[in-house]
């Protein structure tokens, strides 16, 4: 059972991973848990940084989920956090936000890819995430200790300016990478010294130090326990998820062999290094309907895996209606036109239903499922965050 903090509790209370601070009953910003447990962060929006002037104690980022435009994303098999700026409305220049978010960006991510010197300057982030209780929907989660930057990613990747358009108009955030050090519990001693600014070393997890000290990263990677999803999790979460997909398998119901193309590119979105090389024709496509390459090797020494990549426009669940779940039939289809050193792809409006899922990875049988659920997210990660913008992606098929 998770572990739950009481809002009593809050001012002396460590920070667990994955432990749930309650809010308290007022219904207002005074309920907020945050400011309780890290003081002098604020109660409100989602960059709250504690400290005046360019020296930071401390920084929460907190994300609440519902941000359709700037999707916050925790990898917990990586520990990489994906986090979006403040600036999020047109008319304002990149840095020029009121609590001063991207700037504060800027400068942490220049500071840690400097030396220790600098990376000592750096404030620790904080990362909560919204996560209502019975008792208070202003609840929220801590989902751990965070520096920024990513094992293996380019200093020219972690922090990146990308353009948005809303109403018709284009304006820049930060899209900021962040690695979650493997620091199960941050000590209240080590904020009250980071509060105080005392010298707050000796009581610092050792995982911030090992990285203040080398920029070496420890990750808080996890496996997961289980190998198969059930079908709640390939089912769209959100709203909008479930709006977004709603749309997708209306465009395509009665075009299942556009879909295929369309699958195809729903596989492309997820990795740059996928190559499509064909879409079969349906007479005579050999149980395959697209074909590609995956790249493994460096560009100018290429070494590629094959795939072949099968699309079931099948219907999603939605009020209360049952989905048309992908079977054994379909999974046992694909496998056998599977040849030696393939992967196969199988993309789905729907689910892939419990048998199907449970003896493809018992089997170990090398196929990658993209279902409902990861199709509305994927479309989300690359900016077809509303629908509208699925729509003018949609044009371009069944024209």
């Amino acid at each position: 059972m998770t572990r739950i903090f009481s809002f009593e509790d809050l001012p002396t209370a460590d920070l667990v991973v994955d432990a749930i601070y309650e809010g308290g009953s007022a219904g207002n910003t005074g309920s907020d848990p945050i400011s309780k447990l890290l003081p002098g962060v604020g109660n409100l929006g989602g960059f709250r940084a504690s400290g005046s002037g360019v020296k930071k104690k401390f920084v929460v980022l907190y994300s609440s989920g519902e941000e359709g435009d700037w999707p916050d994303r925790l990898d917990l098999n990586t520990g990489q956090f994906v986090y979006y700026g403040d600036n999020r409305t047109p008319g304002h220049d990149l840095h020029d936000t009121a609590k001063r978010g991207n700037l504060l960006l800027k400068a942490a991510f220049e500071k840690a890819h400097g030396d220790a010197t600098k990376r000592a300057e750096l404030p620790p982030f904080f990362v909560f995430t919204k996560t209502p209780t019975a008792k208070s929907s202003r609840s929220v989660q801590f989902k751990g200790l965070a520096v920024p930057g990513f094992p293996g990613l380019p200093m020219t990747e972690d922090l990146v300016a990308v353009w948005k358009t809303t109403s018709g108009e284009r304006f820049q955030n930060y899209r900021a990478v962040f690695t979650v050090l493997n620091a199960a519990t941050i000590p209240r001693a080590w904020i009250d010294s980071l509060i105080s600014q005392e010298s707050a070393s000796a009581t610092a997890p050792s995982t911030w130090r090992s990285w203040v000290e080398s920029g070496a990263y420890s990750p808080l990677t996890s496996e997961p326990t289980k190998v198969i999803r059930t079908e709640s999790e390939q089912t769209p979460d959100t709203p909008l998820k479930a709006a977004i997909l709603e749309r997708v398998w209306t465009h395509f119901k009665d075009s299942p062999l556009a879909f295929e193309s369309f699958a195809a590119r729903i596989y492309q979105l997820t990795d740059r290094r996928v190559i499509i090389d064909e879409i079969t024709r349906g007479s005579v496509d050999g149980g395959r309907d697209a074909i590609g390459r995956y790249l493994l090797g460096l560009s100018g020494d290429p070494v590629y895996a094959e795939f072949a990549l099968e699309a079931k426009c099948y219907r999603p669940a939605s009020n209360g209606v049952t989905a048309n779940t992908v079977g054994v039939r379909e999974t046992a289809r694909l496998i056998s036109r599977i040849r030696h050193r393939q992967f196969g792809i199988l993309v789905t409006t729907s689910v892939i239903a419990r048998q199907a899922y449970e003896e493809v990875r018992s089997d170990r049988h090398p196929i990658v499922f993209i279902c409902g659920r990861d199709i509305a997210d994927i479309l989300i990660q690359a900016g077809y965050s509303s629908i509208k913008r699925v729509d003018e992606l949609l044009k371009e098929w069944l024209n």
